[in-house]
């Protein structure tokens, strides 16, 4: 009874391993296509959204000449004598990314420097996760926060600073941007050998010269990635300037004046009247292909930058 026991149970442990098996195989043959599938979908996605963005953008550009949009400093999108020049947007767009930046940057940079170089174990666990916080808040907290924080702290010390400028949105869009610059910069140096670090130290050199020297430079694809995204964060970013920039269509280079970004102009149209198939609505799209070539070039400058510049360890 026993040996036929075990022929039984032999034969059932062979019947679930072929029952396994043809299920591990078919589970081999479907999830790569399940996978295909969903990056296929990604694929088209993209590719729908680049098509609309095209089709509505020649639309547009077979009413208003080409160089008119790219040349205009007006922008006068309503009234019978419209003008579409896209020139007061790229100003407001490229100045208030400069000032975010000039923020972000250095910042950015020094946290990262500390929390890779500096901050004991301890401490950066206990830092990292709090600057990180920051990239939590809804950027419509950070836009109300800079209509009636930083505006009014700023015009206490510039009289003459209108109620709604660029300088105060370009601003706390550093302060936002701050953790991805801080982040990413602090990996790059982190990924950096100790025992690069420890030839130094060996050689006489000092912790700052480590960093400054041997760390930064080795590190530098990273950073400036860090960098160049940070810079397409910024250029793409909607709610702040929409909240605290106003919606002058001011071509100027007066930060203390209220100027208009790209993603608020189209905040404006697709908010407001402008009836579908008018000259107004096609502008739009003129608009959102512009940000999506800008967007587009920076991230493909952050892909040419890594792989230039990157170290193999």
């Amino acid at each position: 009874m026993k040996e036929g026991s075990k022929v039984i149970n032999v034969r059932e442990m062979i019947a679930q391993n072929k029952s396994k098996k043809s299920m591990n195989t078919l589970l081999e043959k479907v999830i790569p296509k399940g996978l295909l599938l969903i990056a296929i979908i990604s694929i088209l996605t993209t590719i729908g959204i680049v098509f609309t963005l095209l089709f509505e953008t020649f639309e547009f550009f077979k009413r208003v000449p080409f160089l008119d949009f790219f040349t205009g400093t007006v922008l006068k999108p309503l009234g019978n004598n419209a003008e579409f020049g896209v020139l007061p947007l790229l100003t407001g767009t490229i100045i208030s990314s400069t000032i975010a930046m000039l923020v972000a940057i250095p910042v950015g940079l020094m946290s990262a420097i500390f929390l890779s170089e500096y901050a004991s174990d301890r401490v950066r666990r206990i830092l990292k996760p709090i600057l990180e916080i920051l990239a939590g808040i809804p950027t419509i907290v950070y836009g109300f926060f800079a209509l009636t924080f930083v505006t009014p702290l700023l015009r206490s010390i510039f009289p003459g600073l209108e109620p709604t400028n660029i300088l105060s949105p370009g601003i706390v869009m550093g302060i936002m941007i701050i953790p991805m610059v801080a982040s990413l910069s602090e990996d790059a140096m982190s990924s950096v050998p100790n025992s690069m670090r420890e030839g130094a130290l060996g050689l006489g050199s000092t912790k700052l010269e480590v960093t400054r020297k041997v760390v930064i430079p080795a590190a530098m694809s990273g950073i400036i990635a860090s960098f160049v995204l940070g810079i397409s964060r910024a250029i793409g970013e909607t709610m702040i300037v929409t909240i605290a920039s106003g919606s002058s269509k001011n071509f100027t280079f007066d930060i203390s004046q209220s100027m208009q970004t790209m993603t608020a102009y189209i905040v404006e149209v697709t908010g407001g009247d402008a009836p579908a198939g008018s000259t107004i609505y096609y502008s739009l799209y003129a608009v959102a292909m512009t940000l999506f070539a800008f967007t587009l070039i920076m991230n493909l400058l952050a892909q040419y930058i890594s792989r230039k510049f990157k170290e193999e360890y």
